[in-house]
């Protein structure tokens, strides 16, 4: 049976000085005792001794049980320690999904060094920056991606090896003996992932995630009687979504391997691909970001495909719309279909469906969940941050050890995200219900402001994209004289007229919410995860005006 609910509580506290009553959130299920000494490798192989020789890694070349990868990651270790790699140096994971990725994650755990992921398809002067930043000592990669690093070595003295046949001049994959893994004191506070937030919003910052918030983080979702997301020693795991992004690094990696799953690692995205490997595979947990839901509904090859092995979807790493998450419901009906939300800085977690737990709770189409135990929720008015009750919207803001240390050199912006009270603002807007059901409205900063109104780029995206003739959609703000700012629609869509968009949006929508004006597109620009790029919106329309 569940556990009793926490019940939402209202009280009188002072923060900063300043009297007010606080609303704050807590999980429906029980706080547990969270591992107080464990650093992230130790915690990621706690079932090594019981899943030894069960299935860790499948990739296209071979698969890899626990001892195997416990094995390679401990001989990676070992070589990279004979190359220099010391407590507390930065190495950057320039790789596809792959098992060696996982080998040098674990790696760097078991060496007290600092993996920094970056994406395999950054330019030279993207990696450059991100070089530059983190201090890199050495960055693992393909041998493909080394034309992208010649220039910088000069620059930034760091090593470069390629886990495939190494270029002139560079060298290959570090290897040594389990036994020449050095002894290190490693202390939990101590920085293990130092990934790159998200620039859509801002510049790119360095995300200090220690091996507390990181152990915290998995134990908050998978420990306890009833774990909030439940995985099981027979469950597949697809891992479609890159591994150098915090989601699926940490939902996938590390929540996966906790369980002792096998994961499926797809090195790059293909629809046919992808659908080929679940049905062969048997995979039962797949981890999604919304441009695959929306795939998985409206693309006609699904079909042709035996997905019946599936028994949990999560989408997250951008809010999923109502319209989309039915329609998979549909397409996948013996499913649980749920979302998660979270950001790189809060380590990443803060909220995730009850539908996964092992005494599931009954949810809410549309929610993210309830907010991880162990942790404190509130909703905060952006002008006068007192906190609000609930069904009221407001700026989401998380506590709790599972956080960021903070940015990297940056105390200002460090300053700027977590209050002096411990407060990590998240600029997303919010709300939680009476069910203490958690839904995300949009970013703060993407908001469109219509003579005072607030329009959510979300739901109307959400709204386009259930019209049967539109696959994908963007709304974004263009300024107007009179209202300041107005709804715009980039369409990806068939046999439409910009009118019949409009008036489709119109019927369904409150005046303001109007779409004011519409532009077809071959594709809507997204990063890998599958968050727009509003930027390159904007910029398409400031050229288009």
């Amino acid at each position: 049976m569940p556990f009793p609910l926490f019940q939402h509580t209202q009280h009188t506290t002072q923060e900063s000085n300043t009297m007010s009553v606080t609303h704050i959130f807590r999980s429906k299920l029980p706080d547990i005792p969270l591992p107080t000494n464990l650093i992230l490798h130790e915690y990621c192989f706690l079932k090594l001794p019981e899943v030894a020789n069960r299935t860790c890694l499948v990739s296209a070349a071979r698969s890899y049980t626990y001892a195997d990868t416990h094995r390679a990651s401990r001989k990676v270790a070992a070589g990279m320690s004979k190359l220099g790699i010391q407590k507390g140096d930065v190495v950057m994971i320039l790789l596809p999904n792959s098992p060696e990725f996982v080998f040098t994650f674990m790696a760097l755990s078991m060496l007290g060094a600092v993996a920094t992921t970056a994406n395999p398809s950054y330019t030279a002067a993207e990696l450059s920056k991100q070089l530059a930043v983190s201090n890199a000592k050495l960055v693992v990669t393909l041998s493909a991606h080394v034309h992208k690093l010649n220039q910088q070595v000069q620059h930034h003295f760091f090593k470069v090896v390629t886990v495939d046949d190494p270029p002139e001049n560079f060298s290959a994959f570090p290897e040594g003996e389990e036994s020449e893994v050095p002894e290190v004191e490693i202390s939990v506070e101590d920085t293990v992932a130092l990934p790159f937030s998200s620039g859509t919003t801002g510049l790119a910052k360095g995300v200090i995630l220690t091996h507390k918030s990181l152990v915290t983080s998995v134990a908050q979702q998978m420990e306890g009687e009833n774990p909030h997301m439940y995985l099981k020693e027979e469950d597949v795991v697809l891992c479609v979504l890159p591994l150098f992004h915090i989601f699926a690094m940490h939902i996938v990696m590390m929540c996966g391997m906790r369980a002792g799953c096998a994961i499926l690692l797809i090195e790059k995205f293909e629809m046919r691909t992808m659908l080929e490997a679940i049905e062969r595979h048997r995979v039962t947990v797949a981890i999604l970001v919304p441009p695959l839901v929306v795939a998985l509904t409206k693309n006609s090859a699904v079909e042709e495909y035996d997905l019946s092995s599936i028994r949990l979807v999560m989408s997250g790493a951008a809010p999923l719309g109502l319209q989309a998450e039915e329609a998979l419901r549909n397409r996948l009906p013996d499913a649980i279909i749920g979302q998660g939300y979270g950001m790189t800085e809060s380590g990443p977690v803060l909220t995730m469906s009850l539908g996964f737990a092992k005494f599931p709770f009954p949810t809410k189409s549309g929610s993210c969940g309830t907010v991880v135990r162990n942790a404190e929720m509130k909703i905060i008015d952006p002008l006068t941050s007192f906190s609000l009750p609930r069904n009221h919207h407001g700026e989401i803001c998380v506590r709790g050890s599972q956080i960021m240390k903070g940015y990297l050199n940056d105390e200002k912006a460090t300053a700027e995200t977590i209050d002096a009270d411990g407060w990590l603002h998240t600029g997303d807007i919010g709300f939680v219900d009476e069910d203490d059901e958690v839904f995300v409205v949009d970013r703060a900063k993407e908001l469109i402001k219509f003579k005072g109104f607030q329009v959510p780029p979300a739901e109307l995206e959400d709204l386009l994209r259930s019209h049967p003739s539109i696959a994908d959609a963007a709304v974004v703000p263009q300024k107007d004289d009179a209202a300041g700012e107005v709804p715009v629609a980039f369409v990806v869509g068939f046999d439409l007229t910009e009118d019949a968009v409009k008036d489709f949006v119109a019927k369904q929508v409150v005046f303001y919410k109007k779409i004011y004006k519409v532009y077809f597109v071959d594709a809507i620009p997204k990063s890998q995860t599958g968050k727009i790029l509003r930027k390159e919106l904007k910029a398409k329309l400031h050229c288009l005006l």
